[in-house]
């Protein structure tokens, strides 16, 4: 198995395209066209994984933080970010990130720590903009079934947790085949009329290549008919952060228990208590004091998430509990749900998950 039919597995559960702009997910080292000799799933990519890495055979590291953000002027090993990039590049180790994008579904980071506190009724807390398009072309009435199943099969056509959404129009559309051409139906250099359906659906842009390829293979024209136009409407299955709800009501100092047991943690940094009982819980892996406001919309009893300062605890003002769980120990499940990711989709290859701790917080 090569490097690229992982990444490509990969990518389609977190796209590249839904990373946030300032992030560097994607093949930091290493070439995609390697066979593969192992996996490694981590969190971080330091030089401790890289070494477990060439201890286990394992040439392929997938890491949730990319251990290079910004550009590299120089490679002299005098910090860690350096070291780490010599010694995979001197071993031929790949590293691959799948960062934000993978914050930013449904069924990613967010969804295992969600899995973590038992919520249902799950839903993203901030939705993006601007992440879908929608596809209108004319077909033939006696294959417009066709047409439909083949964007339907490519991706298209999914609206929150509807599948095979479409809108279909009937009508007549007419055309003159002009010389050179080869018509599906009618006569070249005469004017033809065809019963035909409009088919509306819409689908992720960054599915545009495989809905527009799907439809043009299953489509019976010579020359197809169509228009893919960008919508502003939300999607709700990407964006930042969870919100869902607890199976039963439970009381403040319940719930900090609960996730200090699940979550191993040794202390909570959290608002004052507000004597409310709690079922609306929103979260946020990692870095999350972005969406305290969001959280606070959607009627959160608690928020979850970590690296909030000082100033920011500020604004729950009684409203609800914020709880800063540390940013390695919101995220330390993400390296079993990058395990679970792989084993199932290649399940007679060698994965691993690391047995680095690379949390670079202690506390006393």
């Amino acid at each position: 198995m090569i490097i690229q039919d992982i990444l490509t597995s990969l990518e389609k559960i977190a796209p590249l395209s839904l990373q946030e702009s300032y992030d560097n997910a994607g093949l930091i080292t290493g070439n995609a066209g390697w066979q593969c000799t192992g996996i490694i799933t981590t969190l971080d990519a330091t030089e401790d994984v890289v070494k477990e890495a060439i201890e286990k055979n394992c040439n392929l590291i997938v890491a949730h933080h990319p251990i290079v953000f910004g550009g590299l002027k120089k490679i002299t090993g005098s910090n860690y970010v350096e070291q780490t990039i010599i010694t995979a590049i001197k071993n031929d180790i790949a590293i691959y990130a799948i960062h934000t994008n993978l914050d930013n579904v449904l069924q990613g980071v967010n969804g295992k720590i969600a899995d973590k506190l038992g919520l249902v009724n799950r839903k993203i807390l901030q939705p993006k903009n601007n992440s879908l398009k929608k596809l209108f072309t004319f077909v033939p009435l006696a294959h417009a079934e066709k047409v439909r199943n083949a964007i339907f099969a490519a991706g298209g056509g999914q609206i929150s947790n509807y599948s095979e959404c479409s809108f279909n129009t009937s009508g007549s559309g007419t055309f003159k085949a002009g010389e050179s051409t080869h018509p599906f139906v009618g006569k070249i250099g005469e004017r033809h009329t065809e019963d035909e359906i409009k088919i509306e659906v819409i689908f992720p842009s960054w599915l545009e290549k495989a809905v527009y390829h799907a439809m043009i293979a299953a489509h019976p024209y010579e020359e197809v008919a169509h228009d893919i136009i960008a919508l502003e409407n939300t999607n709700t299955l990407i964006g930042s952060g969870i919100v869902g709800e607890l199976p039963n009501f439970t009381n403040e100092q319940a719930f900090l228990q609960n996730i200090k047991e699940n979550f191993y943690l040794s202390v909570i940094k959290h608002t004052a208590l507000t004597g409310k009982p709690v079922q609306k819980v929103a979260l946020c892996g990692g870095a999350g004091s972005f969406l305290i406001g969001a959280a606070i919309a959607a009627g959160a009893d608690f928020y979850i998430s970590s690296d909030i300062k000082y100033h920011e605890f500020f604004d729950a003002n009684g409203r609800l509990v914020i709880a800063d769980i540390g940013h390695y120990e919101s995220e330390q499940f993400t390296i079993d749900l990058l395990f679970e990711v792989l084993t199932e989709k290649f399940p007679n290859f060698a994965v691993l998950k690391t047995g680095v701790n690379t949390n670079p917080v202690q506390y006393f």
